[in-house]
């Protein structure tokens, strides 16, 4: 597992349901232009937003790609037996890797995160990819902690998946257990976590600029460093941008712009404006490399 990933959005039809045939459309364009493999079904998916029904849809209408791509299905839930059953679905519909979030708003200790895992793994017979959110979960990763360690240093985990601006903690993580696979999880710090050991990127704005962020991967790794700066510059310009005006809003207007039928956000999430619409469309004019 490593290279380019794109975090696949959700797209909904104009009656608010999952668009299943326009995922599909959407991935097989990502694939033709150099995606390595899929994260579905995770925070660029709206995965909080779905109902139990809705999220097992998603890895269903990704599950058309388990023969030509590696897929990741995104699992983590509060309860642990909602992600034992996510993870069961994910792997009887021949996804390769699952992924979860730590259990998050009761304050679980570090214990009964790990035992989390623990659990997800052994029902499935699969090591899971640690996603670490903080500023979303608000759940850290101490590393000091015994369990934590532990965890890190187990069959039960595959690697992590680290959107986290934290790529110190990401590099203690590599360092903890070099045989762990490490994702970059934050688009706007791709080069910086190349230069620190990780294995690849999954990103949310991927969706619709996965040719810039290939030319960046691909600049890093041949070397020409200066040129993944600069690219990097640019595409940070975008995620600004898209940040200003609300994230996932952002990334399904464009990719409607782009002749992909994305839909808007489920709320409380709202679509753009047209000011911030304009906006939009000017910043990537500037930046996007295509």
């Amino acid at each position: 597992m490593k290279g380019i990933y794109p975090a696949s959005i959700t797209p909904f039809d104009s009656s608010g349901c999952i668009n299943q045939p326009v995922l599909r459309r959407l991935m097989e364009q990502n694939l033709a232009q150099g995606a390595d493999g899929f994260f579905l079904g995770g925070s660029s998916a709206e995965c909080f937003l779905l109902t139990q029904k809705e999220r097992l849809a998603v890895f269903e209408a990704g599950a058309a790609f388990a023969g030509r791509t590696c897929l990741v299905a995104h699992v983590g839930a509060v309860a642990t037996q909602e992600a034992i059953t996510y993870a069961k679905a994910a792997k009887a519909l021949g996804y390769h890797h699952i992924a979860a979030t730590p259990p998050f708003y009761y304050g679980f200790d570090p214990q009964q995160v790990a035992g989390y895992y623990y659990d997800i793994a052994k029902a499935v017979d699969m090591p899971v990819l640690v996603y670490n959110f903080p500023a979303n979960t608000g759940k850290a990763f101490d590393l000091a902690h015994p369990a934590i360690r532990r965890l890190f240093c187990s069959s039960a985990v595959l690697g992590i998946k680290h959107t986290n601006l934290n790529l110190f903690q990401m590099e203690r993580i590599r360092r903890l257990n070099p045989s762990l696979v490490i994702m970059n999880g934050f688009d706007e710090t791709m080069v910086a976590g190349l230069a620190l050991g990780a294995d690849g990127s999954i990103g949310s704005t991927f969706n619709f600029m996965l040719p810039h962020y290939r030319k960046i991967y691909d600049a890093y790794r041949a070397g020409e460093t200066q040129k993944a700066l600069e690219l990097q510059t640019k595409a940070n310009n975008i995620m600004e941008a898209l940040c200003a005006a609300g994230l996932i809003a952002a990334i399904k207007y464009v990719l409607c712009t782009m002749g992909i039928d994305a839909g808007v956000p489920r709320k409380p999430f709202t679509p753009l404006q047209g000011r911030q619409q304009a906006f939009i469309d000017q910043v990537l004019k500037g930046n996007l490399v295509v």
